[in-house]
Protein backbone atom coordinates (compact mmCIF):
# COMPACT_ATOMS: atom_id res chain seq x y z
CA UNK A 1 0.00 0.00 0.00
CA UNK A 2 2.67 2.46 0.80
CA UNK A 3 4.43 1.45 -2.53
CA UNK A 4 1.13 2.44 -4.02
CA UNK A 5 1.29 5.79 -2.26
CA UNK A 6 4.54 6.46 -2.54
CA UNK A 7 4.12 5.64 -7.29
CA UNK A 8 0.86 8.21 -6.67
CA UNK A 9 2.67 10.97 -5.13
CA UNK A 10 5.42 11.15 -7.09
CA UNK A 11 2.69 11.46 -10.60
CA UNK A 12 1.07 14.02 -9.06
CA UNK A 13 4.18 16.18 -8.77
CA UNK A 14 5.44 15.92 -12.14
CA UNK A 15 1.80 16.51 -13.54
CA UNK A 16 1.94 19.91 -15.39
CA UNK A 17 0.21 22.51 -13.56
CA UNK A 18 0.97 21.31 -10.32
CA UNK A 19 3.02 22.54 -7.79
CA UNK A 20 4.06 22.63 -4.03
CA UNK A 21 3.84 25.57 -1.51
CA UNK A 22 6.27 28.31 -1.83
CA UNK A 23 8.89 27.97 0.49
CA UNK A 24 9.02 31.64 2.03
CA UNK A 25 11.85 34.02 1.11
CA UNK A 26 14.24 34.57 3.48
CA UNK A 27 15.75 37.98 3.02
CA UNK A 28 19.38 38.93 3.55
CA UNK A 29 20.19 39.90 6.98
CA UNK A 30 20.49 43.73 6.95
CA UNK A 31 23.48 44.95 9.34
CA UNK A 32 22.63 48.68 11.30
CA UNK A 33 25.27 49.36 13.81
CA UNK A 34 26.65 52.17 15.77
CA UNK A 35 29.94 54.70 16.73
CA UNK A 36 30.12 57.56 18.74
CA UNK A 37 33.65 58.04 17.91
CA UNK A 38 35.00 60.91 15.94
CA UNK A 39 35.52 59.02 13.09
CA UNK A 40 34.37 58.44 9.36
CA UNK A 41 33.02 55.66 7.56
CA UNK A 42 32.94 55.33 4.02
CA UNK A 43 30.40 53.53 1.80
CA UNK A 44 33.04 50.68 0.93
CA UNK A 45 33.74 50.05 4.80
CA UNK A 46 32.27 46.72 6.46
CA UNK A 47 29.51 46.60 8.70
CA UNK A 48 30.64 47.23 12.41
CA UNK A 49 29.28 45.17 15.59
CA UNK A 50 28.26 48.09 18.60
CA UNK A 51 24.52 47.74 18.54
CA UNK A 52 23.77 50.35 21.30
CA UNK A 53 24.66 53.96 22.13
CA UNK A 54 26.08 55.09 25.13
CA UNK A 55 26.26 59.02 25.41
CA UNK A 56 27.77 61.70 28.23
CA UNK A 57 27.62 65.22 28.48
CA UNK A 58 27.15 68.33 30.27
CA UNK A 59 24.23 70.67 30.19
CA UNK A 60 24.19 72.80 27.27
CA UNK A 61 26.10 70.49 25.58
CA UNK A 62 25.93 68.86 22.08
CA UNK A 63 26.46 65.05 21.89
CA UNK A 64 26.30 63.58 18.32
CA UNK A 65 26.31 59.84 17.32
CA UNK A 66 26.61 57.95 13.94
CA UNK A 67 23.65 55.03 12.97
CA UNK A 68 25.02 53.21 10.18
CA UNK A 69 23.62 50.59 8.16
CA UNK A 70 24.69 47.92 4.63
CA UNK A 71 23.06 44.85 3.26
CA UNK A 72 23.75 42.69 0.49
CA UNK A 73 20.43 43.13 -0.66
CA UNK A 74 18.50 47.29 -1.22
CA UNK A 75 16.55 48.25 1.47
CA UNK A 76 13.95 50.38 0.38
CA UNK A 77 12.49 53.65 2.67
CA UNK A 78 14.55 53.49 5.52
CA UNK A 79 13.39 56.25 8.33
CA UNK A 80 14.83 57.38 11.95
CA UNK A 81 12.63 57.96 14.91
CA UNK A 82 13.59 58.82 17.75
CA UNK A 83 11.91 58.08 20.71
CA UNK A 84 11.84 60.16 24.53
CA UNK A 85 14.72 59.55 26.71
CA UNK A 86 13.67 59.12 30.59
CA UNK A 87 15.26 58.60 34.31
CA UNK A 88 14.48 56.33 36.62
CA UNK A 89 12.86 59.17 38.63
CA UNK A 90 10.46 60.08 35.61
CA UNK A 91 12.65 63.18 34.58
CA UNK A 92 12.65 63.39 30.46
CA UNK A 93 15.00 65.17 28.02
CA UNK A 94 12.73 65.72 25.16
CA UNK A 95 13.99 65.05 21.18
CA UNK A 96 12.11 68.10 19.32
CA UNK A 97 15.35 70.13 19.60
CA UNK A 98 17.43 66.80 18.26
CA UNK A 99 18.97 66.89 14.99
CA UNK A 100 18.56 64.02 12.17
CA UNK A 101 20.45 63.92 9.30
CA UNK A 102 21.49 61.83 6.66
CA UNK A 103 25.25 61.85 5.49
CA UNK A 104 25.93 62.46 1.98
CA UNK A 105 29.08 60.80 -0.04
CA UNK A 106 31.32 62.20 -2.42
CA UNK A 107 33.21 60.01 -4.54
CA UNK A 108 37.10 61.25 -4.38
CA UNK A 109 39.65 59.49 -6.11
CA UNK A 110 42.59 61.80 -6.30
CA UNK A 111 44.03 62.77 -2.48
CA UNK A 112 44.89 66.17 -1.07
CA UNK A 113 48.03 66.99 -1.22
CA UNK A 114 51.04 65.03 0.44
CA UNK A 115 48.58 62.28 1.74
CA UNK A 116 50.42 59.52 1.17
CA UNK A 117 47.53 57.47 3.16
CA UNK A 118 44.93 58.41 0.95
CA UNK A 119 42.34 55.54 -0.52
CA UNK A 120 39.87 56.66 -2.91
CA UNK A 121 36.43 55.77 -2.26
CA UNK A 122 32.79 57.67 -1.37
CA UNK A 123 33.71 59.67 1.59
CA UNK A 124 30.77 60.77 3.78
CA UNK A 125 30.80 64.58 4.73
CA UNK A 126 27.52 66.94 4.06
CA UNK A 127 24.65 66.22 6.42
CA UNK A 128 20.96 66.44 5.12
CA UNK A 129 18.47 67.79 7.66
CA UNK A 130 15.59 66.15 8.22
CA UNK A 131 13.74 69.50 9.09
CA UNK A 132 14.58 72.94 8.42
CA UNK A 133 16.89 74.17 11.19
CA UNK A 134 14.60 77.42 12.21
CA UNK A 135 11.57 76.48 11.46
CA UNK A 136 11.48 72.77 12.23
CA UNK A 137 9.49 72.16 9.64
CA UNK A 138 9.88 69.48 7.28
CA UNK A 139 11.62 69.87 3.80
CA UNK A 140 9.73 69.44 0.63
CA UNK A 141 10.64 68.62 -3.03
CA UNK A 142 14.49 68.99 -2.57
CA UNK A 143 17.42 67.51 -4.56
CA UNK A 144 18.65 65.70 -1.53
CA UNK A 145 16.22 64.22 1.10
CA UNK A 146 17.19 63.00 4.45
CA UNK A 147 14.53 60.66 4.61
CA UNK A 148 13.06 57.93 3.54
CA UNK A 149 16.23 56.42 1.93
CA UNK A 150 17.07 53.76 -0.19
CA UNK A 151 19.92 51.80 1.26
CA UNK A 152 21.56 50.16 -2.39
CA UNK A 153 22.93 47.08 -2.24
CA UNK A 154 26.53 46.68 -0.50
CA UNK A 155 27.04 50.14 0.36
CA UNK A 156 27.66 51.40 3.72
CA UNK A 157 25.33 54.89 4.62
CA UNK A 158 24.45 56.56 7.73
CA UNK A 159 22.40 58.68 10.01
CA UNK A 160 24.25 61.32 12.25
CA UNK A 161 22.25 62.31 15.21
CA UNK A 162 23.12 65.72 17.41
CA UNK A 163 21.56 65.48 20.98
CA UNK A 164 20.83 68.63 22.73
CA UNK A 165 20.95 68.71 26.36
CA UNK A 166 18.73 71.48 27.60
CA UNK A 167 20.57 73.78 30.49
CA UNK A 168 17.80 72.70 33.17
CA UNK A 169 18.01 68.66 32.88
CA UNK A 170 18.39 66.95 35.38
CA UNK A 171 21.55 65.17 36.09
CA UNK A 172 21.16 61.53 35.56
CA UNK A 173 21.27 58.28 33.72
CA UNK A 174 18.56 58.33 30.78
CA UNK A 175 17.55 55.74 28.52
CA UNK A 176 15.28 55.60 24.92
CA UNK A 177 15.35 53.70 22.20
CA UNK A 178 16.53 54.99 18.60
CA UNK A 179 13.91 53.24 15.85
CA UNK A 180 14.75 52.40 12.19
CA UNK A 181 12.17 51.09 9.89
CA UNK A 182 11.84 50.14 6.10
CA UNK A 183 9.57 48.73 3.89
CA UNK A 184 8.66 45.32 4.21
CA UNK A 185 11.01 44.91 7.21
CA UNK A 186 10.74 44.43 11.12
CA UNK A 187 11.88 47.53 12.33
CA UNK A 188 15.55 47.68 13.84
CA UNK A 189 15.81 49.54 17.84
CA UNK A 190 18.88 50.39 19.26
CA UNK A 191 19.36 51.34 23.10
CA UNK A 192 20.41 54.94 23.49
CA UNK A 193 21.26 55.45 27.04
CA UNK A 194 22.70 59.15 27.89
CA UNK A 195 24.67 59.97 31.27
CA UNK A 196 23.94 63.90 31.95
CA UNK A 197 26.56 65.34 34.47
CA UNK A 198 26.21 67.65 37.05
CA UNK A 199 27.48 71.07 35.75
CA UNK A 200 26.93 72.90 32.38
CA UNK A 201 29.24 74.11 29.94
CA UNK A 202 29.28 78.06 29.82
CA UNK A 203 26.93 79.79 27.42
CA UNK A 204 29.86 81.67 26.22
CA UNK A 205 32.74 79.68 24.40
CA UNK A 206 36.06 79.41 26.22
CA UNK A 207 37.67 79.25 23.38
CA UNK A 208 37.94 82.70 20.54
CA UNK A 209 37.17 81.69 16.73
CA UNK A 210 37.23 83.45 13.84
CA UNK A 211 36.12 81.63 10.48
CA UNK A 212 35.51 84.47 8.57
CA UNK A 213 31.34 84.72 7.50
CA UNK A 214 29.80 81.94 5.59
CA UNK A 215 26.97 84.46 4.22
CA UNK A 216 29.22 86.53 3.45
CA UNK A 217 31.24 83.82 0.98
CA UNK A 218 27.50 82.86 0.11
CA UNK A 219 26.60 85.95 -1.34
CA UNK A 220 29.66 86.27 -3.37
CA UNK A 221 29.10 82.25 -4.62
CA UNK A 222 25.44 83.22 -5.65
CA UNK A 223 26.10 86.43 -6.93
CA UNK A 224 28.82 85.12 -9.28
CA UNK A 225 26.19 81.99 -10.67
CA UNK A 226 23.59 84.45 -11.16
CA UNK A 227 26.15 86.67 -13.32
CA UNK A 228 26.41 83.72 -15.54
CA UNK A 229 23.02 82.81 -15.96
CA UNK A 230 23.44 79.43 -13.83
CA UNK A 231 20.98 79.86 -10.82
CA UNK A 232 19.22 82.91 -8.83
CA UNK A 233 20.51 84.85 -5.77
CA UNK A 234 18.50 84.33 -2.55
CA UNK A 235 15.39 86.57 -2.05
CA UNK A 236 15.94 87.36 1.14
CA UNK A 237 19.33 87.70 2.58
CA UNK A 238 18.98 88.67 6.17
CA UNK A 239 17.10 84.87 6.24
CA UNK A 240 20.16 83.58 5.24
CA UNK A 241 22.37 85.39 7.83
CA UNK A 242 20.03 85.03 10.47
CA UNK A 243 20.16 80.80 9.68
CA UNK A 244 24.33 81.08 9.24
CA UNK A 245 24.82 82.75 12.30
CA UNK A 246 22.38 80.44 14.31
CA UNK A 247 24.33 77.36 12.97
CA UNK A 248 27.80 78.95 14.11
CA UNK A 249 26.69 79.82 17.26
CA UNK A 250 24.93 76.13 17.47
CA UNK A 251 28.02 74.86 16.84
CA UNK A 252 30.33 77.51 19.31
CA UNK A 253 31.70 79.56 16.33
CA UNK A 254 31.66 83.29 16.16
CA UNK A 255 29.34 84.43 14.34
CA UNK A 256 30.01 87.58 12.44
CA UNK A 257 27.93 90.76 12.58
CA UNK A 258 26.17 91.47 9.76
CA UNK A 259 26.38 95.58 10.70
CA UNK A 260 28.41 97.74 9.83
CA UNK A 261 30.85 99.06 12.86
CA UNK A 262 32.32 101.65 10.97
CA UNK A 263 33.14 104.70 13.41
CA UNK A 264 31.77 108.00 11.63
CA UNK A 265 33.51 111.17 11.79
CA UNK A 266 32.39 113.97 13.66
CA UNK A 267 32.81 117.93 13.79
CA UNK A 268 35.04 118.36 16.14
CA UNK A 269 37.55 115.47 14.78
CA UNK A 270 36.17 112.55 17.17
CA UNK A 271 35.08 109.53 15.55
CA UNK A 272 31.86 108.20 16.93
CA UNK A 273 30.20 104.37 15.81
CA UNK A 274 26.32 105.28 15.87
CA UNK A 275 24.12 103.92 18.89
CA UNK A 276 21.84 101.87 16.60
CA UNK A 277 24.51 99.65 15.16
CA UNK A 278 26.05 99.40 19.19
CA UNK A 279 22.72 98.24 20.37
CA UNK A 280 22.45 96.14 17.32
CA UNK A 281 25.82 94.91 17.90
CA UNK A 282 24.76 94.35 21.65
CA UNK A 283 22.07 92.34 20.84
CA UNK A 284 23.73 90.18 18.56
CA UNK A 285 26.51 89.09 20.63
CA UNK A 286 24.27 88.03 23.65
CA UNK A 287 21.92 86.20 20.92
CA UNK A 288 24.95 84.26 19.39
CA UNK A 289 27.15 84.45 22.46
CA UNK A 290 29.97 86.11 20.48
CA UNK A 291 33.52 86.30 22.35
CA UNK A 292 35.26 88.18 19.51
CA UNK A 293 34.33 90.89 17.37
CA UNK A 294 36.13 91.68 13.85
CA UNK A 295 36.69 95.52 13.50
CA UNK A 296 37.64 97.24 10.20
CA UNK A 297 40.75 98.06 9.74
CA UNK A 298 42.09 101.58 10.05
CA UNK A 299 43.56 102.30 7.07
CA UNK A 300 40.08 102.84 5.47
CA UNK A 301 40.27 106.70 7.05
CA UNK A 302 44.22 106.75 7.89
CA UNK A 303 46.65 106.47 5.66
CA UNK A 304 49.49 106.99 7.45
CA UNK A 305 49.40 105.54 11.31
CA UNK A 306 52.33 107.84 12.45
CA UNK A 307 51.83 111.10 10.48
CA UNK A 308 48.45 110.67 11.34
CA UNK A 309 48.50 109.83 15.44
CA UNK A 310 46.24 111.82 16.41
CA UNK A 311 43.37 110.97 13.63
CA UNK A 312 44.02 107.26 14.75
CA UNK A 313 43.99 107.45 18.17
CA UNK A 314 40.35 109.38 17.72
CA UNK A 315 39.15 106.68 15.90
CA UNK A 316 40.29 103.83 17.93
CA UNK A 317 38.83 106.15 21.01
CA UNK A 318 35.32 105.15 19.37
CA UNK A 319 35.87 101.60 20.22
CA UNK A 320 36.90 102.11 23.01
CA UNK A 321 33.26 103.89 24.13
CA UNK A 322 31.68 101.48 22.00
CA UNK A 323 32.87 99.04 24.34
CA UNK A 324 32.04 100.78 27.85
CA UNK A 325 28.27 101.29 26.27
CA UNK A 326 28.57 97.63 25.71
CA UNK A 327 29.35 96.62 28.78
CA UNK A 328 30.00 92.82 27.60
CA UNK A 329 34.35 92.47 29.16
CA UNK A 330 34.46 89.00 27.86
CA UNK A 331 34.13 90.09 24.29
CA UNK A 332 37.78 91.01 22.54
CA UNK A 333 37.78 93.40 19.67
CA UNK A 334 40.71 93.02 17.50
CA UNK A 335 41.52 94.32 13.74
CA UNK A 336 43.36 91.30 11.64
CA UNK A 337 45.98 93.31 10.65
CA UNK A 338 48.32 91.27 7.98
CA UNK A 339 47.96 87.98 6.20
CA UNK A 340 50.36 86.33 6.60
CA UNK A 341 53.55 88.87 6.13
CA UNK A 342 56.50 87.01 4.17
CA UNK A 343 58.91 90.14 3.29
CA UNK A 344 60.75 92.08 4.95
CA UNK A 345 58.01 95.11 3.13
CA UNK A 346 55.32 93.35 4.89
CA UNK A 347 57.23 93.16 8.45
CA UNK A 348 57.45 97.31 8.07
CA UNK A 349 53.73 97.32 7.61
CA UNK A 350 53.24 95.30 10.90
CA UNK A 351 55.85 97.64 12.65
CA UNK A 352 54.24 100.84 11.79
CA UNK A 353 50.83 99.91 12.11
CA UNK A 354 51.00 97.65 15.05
CA UNK A 355 53.37 99.64 17.23
CA UNK A 356 50.92 102.65 16.42
CA UNK A 357 47.56 100.94 17.74
CA UNK A 358 49.21 99.40 20.79
CA UNK A 359 50.27 102.78 21.71
CA UNK A 360 46.99 103.70 21.79
CA UNK A 361 46.27 101.53 24.62
CA UNK A 362 42.98 100.81 22.77
CA UNK A 363 40.27 97.63 23.48
CA UNK A 364 41.35 96.92 20.28
CA UNK A 365 43.84 94.76 19.58
CA UNK A 366 46.20 93.70 17.03
CA UNK A 367 46.12 90.64 15.13
CA UNK A 368 48.92 89.05 12.65
CA UNK A 369 48.75 85.25 11.09
CA UNK A 370 52.49 85.31 11.94
CA UNK A 371 54.56 82.92 14.30
CA UNK A 372 56.42 85.06 17.68
CA UNK A 373 59.91 84.09 16.35
CA UNK A 374 60.74 86.39 13.84
CA UNK A 375 61.17 84.36 10.04
CA UNK A 376 64.24 86.20 8.80
CA UNK A 377 66.90 88.34 11.12
CA UNK A 378 67.11 90.92 8.19
CA UNK A 379 63.72 91.74 8.45
CA UNK A 380 63.61 92.75 12.35
CA UNK A 381 60.55 91.56 14.65
CA UNK A 382 57.53 92.20 15.28
CA UNK A 383 57.41 92.45 18.81
CA UNK A 384 55.37 95.38 20.47
CA UNK A 385 53.18 95.59 17.40
CA UNK A 386 51.34 92.36 18.26
CA UNK A 387 48.65 91.71 20.80
CA UNK A 388 47.25 88.07 18.92
CA UNK A 389 49.84 85.82 17.57
CA UNK A 390 48.22 83.21 15.12
CA UNK A 391 51.25 81.48 13.93
CA UNK A 392 49.94 77.93 11.58
CA UNK A 393 50.01 74.43 13.73
CA UNK A 394 53.14 73.64 11.64
CA UNK A 395 55.16 76.78 12.50
CA UNK A 396 54.11 76.96 16.45
CA UNK A 397 57.26 76.72 18.83
CA UNK A 398 56.13 76.67 22.35
CA UNK A 399 59.28 78.97 23.49
CA UNK A 400 59.00 81.69 22.12
CA UNK A 401 54.94 81.53 22.40
CA UNK A 402 55.51 80.91 26.50
CA UNK A 403 57.80 83.97 26.44
CA UNK A 404 54.95 86.41 24.86
CA UNK A 405 52.35 84.92 26.81
CA UNK A 406 54.47 85.60 29.79
CA UNK A 407 54.05 89.79 29.05
CA UNK A 408 50.50 89.36 28.34
CA UNK A 409 50.04 88.65 24.67
CA UNK A 410 48.19 86.00 23.33
CA UNK A 411 48.85 83.38 21.16
CA UNK A 412 45.76 81.51 18.67
CA UNK A 413 46.80 79.08 15.72
CA UNK A 414 45.51 78.17 12.50
CA UNK A 415 45.87 76.01 9.49
CA UNK A 416 46.03 76.26 6.07
CA UNK A 417 46.86 74.40 2.64
CA UNK A 418 50.20 74.66 2.52
CA UNK A 419 51.37 72.81 5.71
CA UNK A 420 55.36 71.62 5.53
CA UNK A 421 55.01 69.03 8.54
CA UNK A 422 52.93 66.69 9.58
CA UNK A 423 49.82 68.08 11.65
CA UNK A 424 46.15 68.16 11.62
CA UNK A 425 45.28 68.55 8.22
CA UNK A 426 41.63 69.94 7.23
CA UNK A 427 40.47 67.85 4.41
CA UNK A 428 38.01 65.21 3.49
CA UNK A 429 40.20 62.38 2.48
CA UNK A 430 42.16 63.07 5.76
CA UNK A 431 41.20 61.05 9.44
CA UNK A 432 38.03 63.04 10.83
CA UNK A 433 40.07 63.27 14.15
CA UNK A 434 42.16 66.06 12.51
CA UNK A 435 39.26 68.33 13.35
CA UNK A 436 38.74 67.65 16.94
CA UNK A 437 42.30 67.38 18.36
CA UNK A 438 43.55 70.70 18.07
CA UNK A 439 41.56 72.23 20.25
CA UNK A 440 43.30 69.36 22.66
CA UNK A 441 46.78 70.15 21.26
CA UNK A 442 45.58 74.32 21.93
CA UNK A 443 45.24 74.03 25.19
CA UNK A 444 47.86 72.26 26.16
CA UNK A 445 50.01 75.20 25.12
CA UNK A 446 47.31 78.14 26.27
CA UNK A 447 46.17 78.92 22.52
CA UNK A 448 43.16 81.19 23.01
CA UNK A 449 42.28 80.87 19.55
CA UNK A 450 41.22 79.36 16.37
CA UNK A 451 41.15 80.85 12.99
CA UNK A 452 40.56 79.02 9.48
CA UNK A 453 39.97 81.27 6.14
CA UNK A 454 37.28 81.01 4.12
CA UNK A 455 34.01 81.50 5.87
CA UNK A 456 33.39 77.61 5.56
CA UNK A 457 31.83 78.00 1.98
CA UNK A 458 34.74 78.43 -0.31
CA UNK A 459 33.27 76.74 -3.55
CA UNK A 460 33.84 79.30 -6.42
CA UNK A 461 36.09 76.85 -7.90
CA UNK A 462 33.51 73.76 -8.25
CA UNK A 463 30.55 73.83 -10.03
CA UNK A 464 28.47 71.06 -7.55
CA UNK A 465 29.97 71.57 -4.24
CA UNK A 466 27.61 68.57 -3.48
CA UNK A 467 29.72 66.34 -5.79
CA UNK A 468 32.97 68.27 -6.37
CA UNK A 469 35.08 67.71 -3.21
CA UNK A 470 38.05 69.47 -5.03
CA UNK A 471 37.27 73.02 -3.70
CA UNK A 472 40.62 74.94 -3.93
CA UNK A 473 42.72 75.02 -6.93
CA UNK A 474 45.64 77.06 -6.70
CA UNK A 475 47.23 75.14 -9.76
CA UNK A 476 46.24 73.04 -12.65
CA UNK A 477 47.40 69.72 -10.80
CA UNK A 478 46.30 71.35 -7.37
CA UNK A 479 44.15 68.99 -5.02
CA UNK A 480 42.83 70.51 -2.05
CA UNK A 481 39.92 68.05 -0.73
CA UNK A 482 37.66 70.23 1.06
CA UNK A 483 39.90 73.13 1.44
CA UNK A 484 37.72 76.24 2.79
CA UNK A 485 34.84 74.89 3.42
CA UNK A 486 32.97 73.17 6.48
CA UNK A 487 29.44 73.62 5.67
CA UNK A 488 27.26 73.00 2.31
CA UNK A 489 24.98 75.49 0.28
CA UNK A 490 21.14 74.20 1.90
CA UNK A 491 19.77 74.82 -1.76
CA UNK A 492 19.66 71.29 -2.50
CA UNK A 493 18.10 70.37 0.58
CA UNK A 494 15.17 72.39 0.05
CA UNK A 495 16.20 75.92 2.11
CA UNK A 496 18.54 79.16 1.57
CA UNK A 497 21.70 79.13 4.23
CA UNK A 498 24.30 76.45 4.51
CA UNK A 499 23.87 72.83 6.35
CA UNK A 500 27.05 71.43 8.38
CA UNK A 501 29.15 68.93 7.73
CA UNK A 502 30.31 65.59 9.72
CA UNK A 503 33.94 68.20 9.95
CA UNK A 504 31.89 70.76 11.61
CA UNK A 505 30.55 68.48 14.17
CA UNK A 506 33.81 67.14 15.20
CA UNK A 507 35.10 70.78 15.55
CA UNK A 508 32.46 71.70 17.93
CA UNK A 509 33.20 68.47 19.85
CA UNK A 510 37.23 70.01 20.24
CA UNK A 511 35.46 73.34 21.15
CA UNK A 512 33.36 71.61 23.92
CA UNK A 513 36.28 69.62 24.96
CA UNK A 514 38.22 72.91 25.26
CA UNK A 515 35.16 74.04 27.62
CA UNK A 516 36.01 71.04 29.63
CA UNK A 517 39.70 71.69 30.39
CA UNK A 518 39.28 75.96 31.00
CA UNK A 519 36.59 75.12 33.63
CA UNK A 520 39.11 72.78 35.37
CA UNK A 521 42.02 75.91 35.10
CA UNK A 522 39.58 77.91 36.76
CA UNK A 523 38.85 75.20 39.34
CA UNK A 524 42.39 75.28 40.32
CA UNK A 525 42.74 71.81 38.49
CA UNK A 526 45.00 72.44 35.75
CA UNK A 527 47.99 70.30 36.30
CA UNK A 528 45.21 67.06 37.28
CA UNK A 529 43.73 68.15 33.27
CA UNK A 530 47.52 68.00 31.93
CA UNK A 531 48.19 64.31 32.84
CA UNK A 532 45.11 63.20 31.46
CA UNK A 533 45.72 65.93 27.89
CA UNK A 534 49.64 65.34 27.32
CA UNK A 535 49.57 61.62 26.47
CA UNK A 536 46.92 62.24 23.68
CA UNK A 537 47.93 65.67 22.51
CA UNK A 538 51.81 65.74 22.88
CA UNK A 539 51.92 69.15 19.66
CA UNK A 540 50.97 69.63 17.00
CA UNK A 541 53.11 66.84 15.15
CA UNK A 542 52.34 63.84 17.93
CA UNK A 543 49.03 63.04 19.09
CA UNK A 544 47.22 60.09 19.62
CA UNK A 545 45.34 58.70 16.62
CA UNK A 546 42.41 56.50 18.45
CA UNK A 547 39.38 58.11 18.56
CA UNK A 548 38.31 55.93 21.51
CA UNK A 549 41.07 57.73 23.63
CA UNK A 550 39.47 60.57 23.55
CA UNK A 551 35.82 59.67 24.69
CA UNK A 552 37.64 58.05 27.14
CA UNK A 553 39.51 60.86 28.41
CA UNK A 554 36.82 63.55 28.14
CA UNK A 555 35.28 60.88 30.47
CA UNK A 556 38.09 61.41 32.90
CA UNK A 557 37.89 65.38 32.54
CA UNK A 558 34.33 65.47 33.64
CA UNK A 559 34.96 63.35 37.29
CA UNK A 560 37.49 65.23 37.56
CA UNK A 561 35.16 68.75 37.19
CA UNK A 562 32.39 66.72 39.39
CA UNK A 563 34.81 66.58 41.95
CA UNK A 564 36.05 70.08 41.62
CA UNK A 565 32.88 71.58 42.15
CA UNK A 566 32.09 69.19 45.29
CA UNK A 567 35.51 70.49 46.54
CA UNK A 568 34.62 73.97 45.85
CA UNK A 569 31.18 73.75 47.19
CA UNK A 570 27.84 73.23 44.84
CA UNK A 571 27.33 77.91 44.82
CA UNK A 572 30.90 78.00 43.92
CA UNK A 573 30.86 75.56 41.10
CA UNK A 574 28.11 76.89 39.65
CA UNK A 575 29.78 80.13 39.56
CA UNK A 576 32.54 77.83 37.11
CA UNK A 577 29.69 76.57 34.86
CA UNK A 578 28.30 80.35 34.23
CA UNK A 579 32.11 82.35 34.02
CA UNK A 580 32.45 83.06 30.20
CA UNK A 581 36.19 82.73 29.30
CA UNK A 582 36.85 85.75 27.05
CA UNK A 583 39.29 88.37 27.90
CA UNK A 584 39.89 86.53 31.23
CA UNK A 585 42.23 84.73 31.60
CA UNK A 586 42.23 81.56 34.71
Amino acid sequence: MKTILAALLSFLLLAPGFSTPAEPVQQPQWHVWTTTHTQRVLREDPSGDAKQVALQAARGEWRGFQILMRCSAPVGQVRVELGELRSAEGATIPVDRADVYRQHQMEIKQPTHRNDQFKPGWYPDPLIPARHPITRQPLAGPRFVAMPFDLPAEQTHGFFIDLCVPRQAKPGQYRGTVRLTAAERPPVEIPLELTVWDFQLPEVPSLQTAFGSPAQRLRDYYRQRAKEGKEPEPADWAAVETQCAALLAQHRFNATFPGSLAPVAQADGSFRIPAEQIKALQEFIDRYHVNAVPVPHPERVIKDPEANRDRLVAWLRAFDEAAKQLDRPHVVFYVYLKDEPNDAEAYKYVQRWGRAIRQANSVVKVLVVEQPQPQDQAWGDLYGAVDIWCPLFSLFQPEPAAARQALGETIWTYTALCQLKKTPWWHIDYPLLHYRVPAWIAWRYRIRGLLYWGGMTYFRQVEDPWSEANTYRPGPKSVFNGEGTLAYPARPVGYEGIVPSLRLKALRDGIQDYDYLVMLEKLGMAAEAEKIVLPLAGSFFQWEENPAAYGKARAQLAELILSGKKRLGQSAGNRVDQRSAGQEQP
